[in-house]
């Protein structure tokens, strides 16, 4: 692309790139195509389309390159336009040669499908009977299926059956847990008053002894030494 370009020349030379690399891309989609030809058509399709879109492309960008102003930026821009278009050219080439081989070989597959139809008629007798015993198989096994799985449900309710009782137990549990706890909290609230309680009868006692005490020794002072 020619140095300074615009930026609408950049882009649709980006797009031209781009609808390039679609096309072959879809091209070697056609060459791998396995088929049936409905296939091939629509893969055809597609790239009739990028086609339409590329062909546009260029007569922009050809036309875009008419309308520069110098010399010599129009003569690199149409130079690009004519490898485009060049280019263009080769990928229609690979295309049809691609349309050719892929029809070529869908023609030898179907022949090969056809000498193969009458085998596939005498294998299908043959597996039939293999078929019926496979299925009359599969019945019993889905059968066996359903009664483990019968069973599973069964045993899954016993458990969620077991589980209600034990979570009903845990409950009952935690509510004499709670009274419990109470009874403790009121015990211990009951020993604490008690252990003041004999504190302060004690401090009595001993109040009423001295005191006692006190008396008995001013009572003897006087009687004894009634002088003092």
């Amino acid at each position: 692309m020619a140095a300074g370009a615009s930026v609408p020349v950049r882009v649709c030379h980006q797009e031209i790139v781009k609808f390039d690399l679609e096309i072959k891309a879809a091209v070697q989609d056609i060459r791998d195509c396995p088929g049936p030809l409905s296939a091939l058509t629509e893969l055809n399709a597609a790239v009739k389309e990028k086609f339409h879109h590329l062909r546009g492309r260029i007569q922009e960008l050809e036309q875009m390159a008419k309308e520069q102003d110098k010399e010599s930026e129009k003569q690199a821009l149409l130079r690009e336009v004519e490898n485009h278009k060049k280019q263009m050219l080769s990928n229609q080439a690979a295309w049809r040669k691609a349309n050719l081989a892929c029809k070529i070989a869908i023609d030898n597959s179907e022949k090969d499908q056809l000498l193969q139809g009458r085998d596939s008629l005498r294998q299908r007798k043959t597996t039939k009977e293999s078929l019926a015993e496979s299925a009359s198989n599969i019945t019993e096994s889905l059968m066996g299926i359903s009664r483990m799985m019968s069973q599973q449900v069964q045993q899954s309710e016993e458990t969620v059956q077991t589980l209600a009782n034990s979570s009903r137990t845990i409950l009952e549990a935690n509510e004499e847990f709670k009274s419990m706890s109470g009874t403790i909290q009121l015990g211990r609230k009951l020993i604490t008053k008690y252990n003041r309680r004999e504190l302060t009868d004690k401090l009595l006692i001993f109040l009423a002894l001295a005191l006692f005490l006190a008396t008995v020794l001013y009572i003897l002072k006087k009687r004894l030494f009634p002088f003092l």
